[in-house]
């Protein structure tokens, strides 16, 4: 018979397959939950994100530590695996699919899509952490930038060098953007006409989110789902761009010390 100890040992050797079997395994009981208990209203990858968070929240109660899942020995492959050399990577090879010809076809309306919907969840984010007491420019554009995606805050915050408390703040606000998303999409999908691939390209670049894109898009129609996370890629990338350069010249302007 193996020992439990021996069990441990294998995963802790082998850290980030175990993350990626986890991940594999939390993905495949989305998948199971979001078909036979909401009858596929409600996308698995929504789920997923619910039952990641949940684990980080507990794995974080249980070890007093300040990386959830990751400070559990037999887990820590997970701060490899959410680490930012492999989400860097993920963005990277998203971007590799990006189809030019097919992003003309959103035209000029697209464009003014991506513009809006990277400058209006700025705004918003920006306001509500101006509510929440947060007065320094690093502050207040990090958050900011973390409601335009949970990766662009991240990749803001290093850059200008805000505190992890901070940076952690503009995931939080990014991933419930990507949930409401997700959640919201099939809801109202036909009050805005979402139908077509123009209407999906237009989505994509007001919603920028490309995981709250594609779940959302893949629950109300398959098909949509390339063209909605086309566009909403070009949005991380520009957001990524814009945020720590030229929006937060302009927070600091607004809000100096």
């Amino acid at each position: 018979m193996i020992a439990p100890s021996m069990i441990a040992h294998v995963l802790e050797t082998n850290a980030l397959l175990t993350a990626f079997a986890l991940v594999g395994v939390v993905m495949w009981l989305s998948a199971a939950l979001s078909k036979y208990l909401t009858l596929g209203r409600i996308h698995g990858s929504a789920i997923a994100i619910l039952i990641g968070l949940a684990l980080a929240f507990f794995g974080g109660l249980a070890t007093g530590g300040k990386s959830g899942l990751a400070d559990v020995p037999v887990l820590s492959g997970i701060g490899i695996m959410g680490g930012a050399m492999l989400r860097d990577f993920a963005i990277t090879a998203t971007a590799f699919e990006v189809d030019i010809d097919k992003a003309r076809q959103a035209g000029l309306l697209g464009v003014l899509a991506l513009c809006l919907g990277t400058v209006l969840p700025f705004v918003v984010g920006v306001t509500a952490a101006l509510a929440f007491g947060y007065r320094d420019p690093v502050s207040l554009c990090t958050i900011g930038a973390g409601a335009i995606t949970y990766i662009v805050g991240p990749v803001t915050g290093a850059a200008l060098g805000a505190s992890s408390p901070v940076i952690a703040l503009s995931i939080a606000t990014g991933v419930l953007k990507a949930i409401l998303v997700m959640v919201g999409t099939p809801l109202v999908a036909k009050l805005i006409a979402l139908d077509n691939p123009r209407s999906a390209m237009v989505f994509g670049g007001l919603m920028g989110t490309v995981s709250g894109v594609s779940g959302g898009l893949a629950a109300t129609d398959r098909r949509l789902v390339p063209y909605g996370a086309l566009t909403a890629t070009f949005h991380t990338g520009l957001g990524c761009l814009v945020a720590p350069t030229l929006f937060y010249f302009l927070t600091a302007a607004v809000f100096h010390r």
